[in-house]
């Protein structure tokens, strides 16, 4: 495994959502969709592979939160999200706990 995939793995944190609403004033936050593995996601980011992210914000899988989303999350502060940083990308997905 490359040492990328390994370093991704290891950053993978759950943070509630309080703590990721700063980077809203970035504009940063990129949800990816529960299908996806967030480390694949994080990796094809990292290395710039284009036409795999491309065909993810075609498809819907990747896209920035709507105004809905903030709302929701915003009466939720500790709404769980995992997270990886990929300068300069916050990409989350929600965390939904059986």
């Amino acid at each position: 495994m490359s040492d990328i995939v390994e370093r991704f793995k290891t950053d993978l944190a759950e943070v509630p959502w309080k703590d990721l609403r700063i980077h809203l004033k970035r504009d940063a936050i990129i949800i990816v969709a529960d299908e996806l593995d967030l480390v694949t996601v994080a990796v094809a980011v990292a290395e710039d592979q284009k036409t795999t992210v491309e065909g993810w914000i075609s498809a819907g899988q990747m896209v920035k939160p709507t105004a809905e989303q903030l709302d929701a999350w915003e009466a939720e502060l500790e709404k769980p999200f995992r997270l990886l940083i990929v300068q300069p990308f916050i990409l989350v997905q929600m965390v939904i706990h059986a």
